[in-house]
């Protein structure tokens, strides 16, 4: 046994290395070893401790420590391989389903470039064109673009609907008019109870959660002082950080810091918006003005926005970084942006919030796009991820039928799906639609938990907590109506009140 654990560390630490030197800051940081080898400190005679010593000194090893933090969580995990792919396995035809999504949306885009005469994969921008946009990056609410014929490739409904369709594997002994076609109970992924969601969260039902300003802007102070990543987000969890220090507690826990080779990367994106011009620019622009330049939240924030999701169309890491769905599937396939994200009505506003906590555009983007690849893409496409879309809407619905059953059989009473009240809360992670300051907390908990499921429990305690006017209307309009205005809500007591309940 003791052989076989030796043999899967120093596997594990071999995949760590390997990995490791594919990353942009291992040259950087390989260069700074070096010169701690031949600075004084270092004794021949003595080099593994004193060389540990010395990296330890120079902050160092801090800097290791964080970045393993983030391969463990992300990069060292087993991707799955269209070969590999049983058929007999029963999530395979919602694995199908992402990739069909995938393509349906690809499609639809390409058809779009085909309606306009676009290229699907842009072309050279015309120089006035980029005079122009060159002379207005910092002003790009100014630039002036015919958007009449462009419309968003898809919203949340579209996507519901396509998830309320699917059908599983059905059991012989399986009654399917007792199961709603409606319901996600046919979805075999392992969704947690109540008791199980508590012992996640444990640490917001303790008293410290409720630790006063002052106290908790020394605790900032001295975790930033550390720039140890896992304190960074350990002290998220408390869902009550202080505004001057949250961003850069965000950018430890994502490792979103910006280097030289990130400015470099940021001013390559941004001469590649300004050399081609590529529908994703004219989605980009409608779905800033159909949504945050309305908002009186975040209108101030349109040029920014401008500039941090059209570089992001360009990036082609993303494509790299985003785990998609594999599976087989047969037919055309459709030319995807650069960054392998087809821009849909809302998107825009998972960056919004990120404007309240930087004022550096470059910043903003690197933390923007660590946050989208981590969560928001899990919650935008169809998956069998355990923190995706399908498994929230799964937890909410169940979470619904076992702690609310009034609510869950007024809405069956009334023909109307629990799920399409609140999707698009669950699709954005409710940005948009809860006020920023307390988004950000909500935001805080999805970091310091590493995990969307909270997403589900807040959406139940909402609902908990609109009750009694909601069993008193029998429409979905009027039921929409009741919920539309979050702006009193207040996220960690309701919360803490979800998670404390029996």
């Amino acid at each position: 046994m003791e052989e076989l654990q030796d043999a899967s560390i120093h596997h594990t630490a071999a995949k760590l290395i390997n990995t490791i030197k594919t990353l942009k800051n291992y040259e950087p940081l390989y260069e700074n070893v070096q010169k701690l080898v031949c600075s004084p400190s270092v004794d021949r005679n003595d080099m593994c401790n004193t060389l540990e010593e010395a990296i330890k000194n120079a902050g160092l090893e801090t800097e290791i420590r964080n970045i393993i933090f983030h391969l463990v969580r992300s990069k060292l995990k087993p991707e799955e391989k269209p070969s590999q792919i049983n058929i007999n396995d029963p999530l395979a035809y919602l694995k199908r389903a992402g990739v069909q999504w995938d393509r349906r949306v690809r499609k639809s885009l390409n058809a779009m470039c085909s309606e306009l005469k676009m290229a699907s994969q842009g072309q050279p921008r015309i120089s006035t064109d980029r005079d122009e946009l060159l002379s207005k990056w910092d002003e790009l609410s100014n630039y002036t673009i015919d958007l009449a014929n462009y419309r968003p490739v898809y919203a949340p409904k579209d996507i519901l609907d396509v998830l309320l369709s699917l059908k599983g594997p059905t059991k012989a002994a399986e009654n399917t008019e007792q199961v709603p076609k409606w319901e996600f109970s046919h979805i075999s992924l392992p969704v947690k109870n109540l008791f199980e969601l508590r012992n996640h969260y444990s640490d917001l039902l303790r008293t410290e959660s409720y630790a006063g300003s002052s106290d908790m802007n020394l605790q900032c102070q001295r975790v930033l002082e550390s720039k140890h990543a896992p304190l960074c987000q350990h002290l998220l969890r408390k869902g009550n950080t202080p505004a001057p220090y949250r961003g850069a507690l965000w950018s430890f826990v994502l490792g979103s810091h910006v280097n030289s080779f990130d400015i470099e990367h940021w001013n390559r994106l941004k001469a590649n918006v300004l050399a081609t011009d590529h529908i994703v620019d004219k989605l980009v622009f409608k779905d800033i003005q159909l949504t945050a330049s309305n908002d009186d939240q975040y209108f101030v924030f349109e040029d920014v926005l401008y500039q941090v999701l059209l570089c992001f169309s360009r990036d082609t890491e993303i494509a790299q970084m985003i785990q998609f769905e594999h599976y087989p599937i047969k037919g055309k396939s459709y030319e995807a942006p650069p960054s392998g994200v087809v821009p849909f009505h809302g998107i825009c506003m998972f960056a919004a919030t990120f404007c309240y906590l930087f004022d550096s555009p470059i910043n903003l983007y690197f933390t923007f796009r660590a946050f989208y690849i981590r969560y928001c893409h899990r919650l935008t496409t169809i998956n069998t991820h355990p923190q995706g879309i399908v498994s929230i809407c799964l937890l909410f619905e169940k979470l619904l039928q076992t702690h609310e059953p009034q609510l869950w059989s007024h809405f069956r009473e009334l023909q109307i799906q629990p799920i399409r009240v609140v999707f698009k809360w669950l699709m954005r992670a409710f940005s948009g639609h809860l006020p920023p300051d307390q988004l950000l907390v909500l935001w805080d908990l999805i970091l310091g938990f590493d995990s969307l499921e909270i997403l589900s429990i807040f959406a139940i305690i909402i609902l908990s907590f609109r009750k009694e006017s909601l069993m008193q209307v029998n429409s979905l309009d009027s039921i929409e109506a009741i919920l539309a205005d979050l702006s009193s809500v207040q996220v960690l007591p309701l919360v803490q009140l979800a998670l404390s309940r029996d």
